[in-house]
């Protein structure tokens, strides 16, 4: 049986350490954004460890606020001048994604950039959370789920970048050595542990680098936790969130991290427990990897060859987001119980990704 849940309300009260001014940023909003003239509500979205995501109420009229975490952030990470100019574009040339209408670089409004965007409505699947009961347990609508979501990706991928005015947001030469080298560094800044395995990995994708493919418009994060779906229709996406990281560079980076989020039944035990028993995509109807890759090619025409080696970095990259999401919970900047539990995630993440190089000629 398939576990479901209950409806959980989508936005609940606002987190006291994330509050801000609310009579400020209604003063800044009214007349830049349609609905604003009136009281303002503000709601706080659940789940998501990275930007902050909020709901902001006037009326009938609803808008969606993004915002930077509390504490000391990453360098070039939570970028939302970037994440405002993609949202501003790509809806022209890829429907899924919700347009951003309004950036604020003043921290004095509510103490941090933010950026405002149109407010879209559908169901979510959440990591570590039973699948919403709404969705059932039909594998037809798993398999449907699993298609439009590969499909989704290889539409990403084939948007005319340069024609939408995003051609500038990344640079495709060297992409993915400086994708190596960055998290190589982000590792060592976020580590509260010495593990061996990361430094040599590193070292080993740095040293076997594929050729690279012609670049695309990523996404960055896109797995099945950052996609919206229809409630009336589960073969159709209303919403892909999260952009933040979003570039011009090597798909293969971009689909080794969407696969690298996929479970498969077969997948080693521990990294099936750091789904707390909800490692949805195990469901019976859920395409498999190979099945996903398969369709990907199929629909870009690419060549997926080097597949394996993405997908094995991205469990190792994986590592170091996990890690920078706990060393926030170590040094106070969050009391989010959910990331205290994510210190023992790195390991388990290496170890699968030095599994699968080891298939590449990887040795320890």
């Amino acid at each position: 049986m398939t576990a479901v849940a209950e409806p959980v309300p989508e936005v609940f009260e606002v987190r006291s350490e994330e509050e801000f001014d609310r009579d400020r940023l209604a003063a800044y909003l009214r007349g830049k954004i349609p609905g604003a003239e009136g009281p303002m509500e503000v709601k706080q979205f659940r789940g998501g460890h990275s930007n902050l995501t909020y709901l902001l109420r006037f009326g009938p009229q609803e808008w969606v606020l993004r915002r930077p975490p509390l504490g000391p952030l990453v360098p070039t990470a939570h970028d939302m001048n970037r994440e405002y100019r993609v949202l501003s574009r790509v809806w022209q040339a890829f429907p899924p994604a919700p347009r951003a209408v309004l950036l604020c670089e003043d921290p004095s409004i509510i103490g941090a950039p933010f950026f405002v965007m149109e407010r879209r409505r559908g169901v979510l699947i959440k990591m570590r959370e039973p699948l919403p009961a709404v969705i059932g347990d039909n594998p037809d609508t798993f398999r449907r789920i699993s298609e439009v979501f590969i499909d989704t990706l290889a539409a990403l991928h084939m948007v005319d970048y340069e024609k939408i005015g995003l051609g500038d947001i990344g640079k495709p030469a060297g992409f993915v050595e400086r994708q190596i080298t960055g998290w190589m560094g982000r590792w060592e800044r976020a580590k509260t542990q010495e593990l061996p395995l990361m430094n040599k990995l590193g070292a080993w994708y740095l040293a076997n680098m594929p050729p690279p493919q012609p670049p695309a418009l990523l996404h960055n994060d896109f797995y099945l936790h950052n996609i919206m779906l229809d409630e009336r229709d589960f073969g159709h996406i209303t919403g892909v969130f999260d952009w933040e990281m979003a570039t011009i560079g090597d798909p293969m980076v971009d689909f080794g991290l969407s696969l690298s989020y996929w479970r498969d039944p077969d997948d080693p035990e521990d990294l099936l427990e750091l789904s707390e028993g909800h490692a949805h995509t195990t469901k019976p109807g859920f395409l498999k990897r190979a099945q996903l890759a398969a369709r990907y090619a199929n629909k870009t025409g690419r060549d997926i060859s080097s597949l394996p080696f993405y997908r094995s970095w991205a469990w190792w990259r994986n590592a170091t987001v996990v890690q920078q999401i706990y060393v926030r919970f170590v040094r106070g900047q969050t009391t989010d119980p959910r990331f205290e539990r994510m210190g023992a995630h790195p390991p388990i993440l290496a170890r699968a990704a030095a599994q699968l190089a080891a298939q590449l000629g990887f040795k320890e």
